[in-house]
């Protein structure tokens, strides 16, 4: 390396010229070591010497087989490594990476024989051996097993699905004359199923089909540069309706210390055209020069309230930024009118802003809980901070268990009981860090940044609004949990006055169930038993009585039946039983007749449902699946089934008699 390439595209030489070598650790640790490649090494070749133990192979025994645990023993090191740093398996950014990763290391042991879970427990080898230089591994070691292991448990599962999938394409194509599979078919198999390239090469080989390798390039490019922009994170564009008042120096916010202020009317805007006045019942945009309203940022919403003027009040409906600095009011006239320079009063409205505060800081506090109970890989991956509830989002890897919520709540309510100060404090970004502030990937921060923190608890930087104490923050309570993207985690929770009347409808609902049962409260566990006993005693007996009712159709069905060149065959619609009955009954049935076709169906919910019995001795002539989709076709729907035995279904059941009809003939046809 020689110049030094500026923006303008001009070259100056560097101070001192070098030569990239390529000389990393790894190549210098093998020089040094007399090896032939990184991978003899003491930095790897322990770890493939424990893969040789585990898949009972030996290593230089054959190329292919050494590839594969070159390759395991790479892998497995990187993903340790990444999720030990906190990196979950997902479905963008670093998450995309680590999960590629990973499949292809358990790809190589299916090709080893391997079919159980491997990985997770070489991972356990890798902080073994890495443990000196990077001692944080052995304290993550089994939380990075953990994850490991789910992803390989999710990655078996959905081959078989994909597996699935991938017949089922090769068969429609083969029916319609084809024989490539389309590209965004085998990308969606690749990216949405996981499931590997070369299976699906290998199975539509040996199906005869060829790849649309192109299409499937196509779709992988598209899946990279989406990959790339969700690393990036989004810019902001300004709107020149509001571009002017970043000009003017934009509005002071004065939220922090008050809930009101006397403030300047600079900036009247409908649908981005600006106006000198509003009146009547109007909807606008309203600019001040200074603001106790509190602007949607960072998961919190935005304040409400009004604003008065000697001529006019509007009513504050939402309050944002559009480009930083600029704070505007969404607001619309009550009486009167609001025009350009008017002096008017800001009032917020308290009572949902300190509703607001306690979500935002019961937030701060369920963050630092979670990180202490489920470990410092957890982050916060969005956010929603109402009045009435709050949305956390965070990375794990499996669901909570009750266990764990009932430890969480516990932990965060001893932390709002002990009433301890909420702090905020102005600090340069990079003493925030050092000091142990979290901050959030994506998100932009000023060199200025505001750092809340609560004793012990926590330390964020954060712009929101929040309690003075964490008394103030009320009962804590957790809602719900679920997950709402693959390593995504969401929990919605209540605090204060939210929480009270949460526990008002739940202390409602105990009583109207206690009242229905006529049991006082304490008693509601058995008695709720009783009734599922009495009810699952009920169901048995009406299984009895439907049975019963069953079989005594049969005499019927059996009587005077048709002969179709010289077979008897039985085909009839019956009336109360269920599907799950009518195998039952049409077996009974061919039972009675000995020799024949029995052919039963039932409509229930506008759909019918078909089975067809073939006696043994008739099998070499008649087969009761060919039969059954023949006369699905004609209500619908399809099926099949062995030559005995066959089922089908089909969505139009006001045609099941004329399918049934059909019957004597279709048998006729296959007699011949």
């Amino acid at each position: 390396m020689q110049f030094d390439r500026d923006p303008e595209g001009h070259l100056s030489p560097l101070p001192k010229p070098s030569i990239d070598t390529g000389m990393g650790l790894e190549r210098i640790a093998s020089v040094l070591q007399g090896k032939i490649s990184n991978y003899e090494t003491d930095l790897l070749r322990p770890l493939i010497d424990e893969a040789c133990q585990l898949f009972n192979v030996e290593y230089g025994g054959a190329a292919s087989s050494d590839v594969s645990l070159r390759i395991i023993a790479d892998h497995v090191r990187a993903a340790t490594f990444l999720i030990s740093d906190g990196v979950i398996p997902s479905n963008e950014g670093r998450g995309y990476v680590l999960r590629k990763i990973m499949r292809r290391g358990i790809r190589q042991g299916t090709l080893l024989g391997y079919k159980e879970p491997f990985l997770y427990t070489l991972s356990g080898y890798v902080a073994e051996m890495m443990k000196e230089a990077y001692p944080e591994l052995i304290h993550t070691r089994e939380y990075v097993a953990r994850v490991i292991k789910t992803e390989e448990e999710r990655f078996a599962a959905m081959v078989t699905v994909g597996l699935q999938r991938l017949e089922e394409t090769i068969n429609q194509l083969a029916k319609s004359g084809k024989n490539v599979i389309p590209g965004p078919e085998i990308f969606k198999l690749y990216d949405t199923y996981g499931f590997p390239l070369d299976f699906t090469k290998e199975i539509a080989d040996e199906k005869s089909m060829g790849l649309d390798m192109e299409g499937f390039e196509a779709e992988l490019e598209k899946q990279r540069v989406r990959a790339r922009q969700s690393w990036k994170g989004d810019e902001a564009t300004v709107s020149p309706a509001y571009e002017k008042f970043v000009e003017q120096g934009g509005t002071q916010f004065l939220g922090y210390q008050a809930g009101q202020s006397s403030s300047r009317v600079v900036g009247v805007l409908i649908n981005g055209v600006p106006l000198d006045s509003i009146g009547g019942s109007q909807t606008a945009e309203i600019i001040l020069d200074q603001t106790p309203f509190y602007a949607e940022s960072g998961g919190q919403v935005g304040d409400t309230g009004t604003l008065t003027s000697p001529s006019g009040v509007a009513r504050v409906l939402d309050t944002y930024s559009p480009v930083r600095g600029v704070i505007v009011h969404k607001v619309q006239m009550e009486f009167g009118t609001l025009a350009l320079n008017d002096k008017v009063q800001a009032h917020v409205d308290e009572e949902r802003r300190l509703r607001i505060a306690a979500n935002h800081t019961g937030t701060h506090i369920l963050h630092a809980v979670l990180r202490e109970t489920l470990g410092t890989h957890v982050k916060q991956a969005g956010s929603l901070v109402a009045p009435d509830r709050l949305r956390f989002d965070y990375t794990h890897f499996a669901p909570l268990t009750d266990r764990e919520i009932e430890e969480i709540e516990q932990k965060i309510n001893r932390i709002v009981f002990r009433n301890l100060p909420v702090q905020t404090e102005v600090m340069e970004i990079n003493q925030a860090i050092a000091k142990g502030a979290l901050a959030f990937f994506g998100e932009k921060y000023q060199q200025q940044v505001r750092v809340v923190s609560i004793p012990e608890v926590s330390m964020e930087l954060c712009g929101g609004t929040h309690t003075r104490m964490t008394g103030d923050v009320g009962l804590f309570k957790i809602v719900a949990e679920s997950s709402i993207a693959s390593g995504i985690r969401r929990i919605e929770a209540l605090t204060g006055f939210g929480t009270y009347v949460r526990l008002e409808e739940d202390e409602n609902l105990l009583q109207e169930i206690a009242d229905a049962l006529r049991a006082p409260r304490s008693e509601l566990p058995r008695a709720i038993t009783r009734l599922m006993e009495q009810q699952r005693h009920l169901e048995n007996e009406l299984e009895t009585l439907k049975r019963r009712a069953a079989k005594s159709q049969i005499g019927n069905l059996v009587e005077n039946p048709a002969t179709v060149k010289g077979v008897s065959v039985v085909s009839r619609k019956v009336e109360g039983v269920d599907a799950s009955m009518l195998r039952e009954l049409a077996e009974n049935t061919g039972t009675k007749i000995g020799s024949g076709v029995v052919v039963l169906g039932l409509a229930s919910d506008g759909k019918a449902s078909l089975v067809a019995v073939v006696s043994q001795d008739l099998q070499k002539r008649l087969h009761a699946g060919k039969i059954i989709k023949e006369v699905a076709a004609l209500v619908g729907g399809s099926g099949g089934g062995r030559p005995d035995f066959a089922q089908a279904g089909g969505k139009n059941a006001e045609k099941l008699e004329e399918a049934l009809q059909a019957v004597y003939n279709i048998v006729a046809e296959f007699l011949g």
